[in-house]
Parts: C-alpha cells; structure tokens; sequence
C-alpha cells in the first residue's frame, strides 16, 4: 500500500494551462507586431515619393519669396513708383474715354421728367457695367417720384437706390430769378453700358 503524503504547506499546482495560454498570446501579438511592422514599412516606403514632393514644393516657395522680395525692393523705389503712378493716370484716361457718355445722356434724358434737372453725374467702370451716382434737382415730390420710377422702369438702370433727400429753400439765380428746385436728391444705380 502506497501512501501519498504532501509535506508542503502549499499544494502543487498545474501552471500548464497558463503557460500554454500566455505562449499562444505571445505569438499572436508577435504576429500581429510583424503585419502592423510590414504596414509601417509599406506606407513609409509609399510616402517618399509624396515627401520628395513636399520638399521640393517648399524649395520652390522660398525660391519665389526670395523673388517676390526682390520684386517688392525693385517696385520700391522711386522710378517704379513714378511708372506705377504713370501707368494708373493713363488707364483712368483710357477708361474715362471708354465710357458711353452720349448713350448715358440719351437714356436719362429718356427718364427725365419735367420739373426735374441734373446736377451731377459720377459714374465708375466695373465690369461693362457703371455705378452711377446721380444728384438732382427737383420742383416736388412728384417729379422726383417720376424720375426715380423711370429709372426703375428703365431696362439699361438696375439696382435704383436713393442715397439721400435734403430740401433747400429757393434762391435767386444771377438773372435775379427765383430757382424752382425745391429738393436735391442723390440717387445710386447701376447702369448697362454693354
């Protein structure tokens, strides 16, 4: 007869299933830390080409503000600053002439109603199409009314605005006769030259 006797104070136990589970962990992370390395490696290798670009994109920047600052020195001084100045009072001719006044005149006198004159005219280019500011002199409300449902009626004005109203009192002009406008209006809008 055989007797089993266990001296110690703690009793043997079996860490096989633990160390067969921690061994089958550490491979799979193993794995796992291969796939994600070779990943790594492939999307590094992939974002060369596009890094090579970057670098050479931002050598061509610093080229160009290099040039830029240069350009900036050159327009600096003052024989650019007087072609500058030249050239701009040259274009506002150009553009002056470029404007349709004989047509402008014919399409307000179109507009106008009795009682009502023109005192100043300021038109400004852009696009083919003119913003043109208006001030006028009327006798009563229902000139101006008329002049302003004109120009609102009108196909070549658009976007009709009344900027401001001021009413004066009548003055004599120099033949010594008393002046009819009651009011001077000024009037936005935009005018179709094309």
């Amino acid at each position: 007869m055989k007797i089993n006797l266990n001296l110690s104070t703690t009793p043997l136990e079996n860490h096989r299933r633990f160390v067969v589970g921690a061994g089958v962990l550490g491979f799979v992370g193993l794995v796992a830390l291969l796939i994600l390395s070779q990943k790594v490696y492939s999307t590094w290798s992939a974002n060369r080409a596009v890094r090579a670009d970057i670098s050479r994109i931002e050598a061509q920047i610093s080229q160009d503000e290099v040039r830029q600052r240069q350009f900036g020195q050159y327009f600096d001084t003052p024989e650019a600053k007087q072609v500058l100045d030249r050239s701009s009072f040259l274009n506002s001719l150009i553009e002056a002439r470029s404007f349709p006044w004989p047509k402008l005149f014919e399409d307000l006198g179109q507009a106008l109603p009795s009682g009502v004159r023109i005192v100043n005219i300021a038109p400004r280019l852009e696009g083919g199409r003119a913003q043109v500011k208006l001030t006028i002199a009327a006798m009563d409300d229902e000139s101006k009314v008329k002049f302003i449902r004109a120009l609102e009626a009108s196909t070549v004005f658009s976007d009709v605005h009344v900027r401001d109203e001021k009413y004066v009192e009548p003055a004599s002009n120099r033949s010594g006769a008393e002046s009819m406008d009651r009011m001077t209006v000024t009037i936005e809008a935009t005018y179709s030259t094309i």
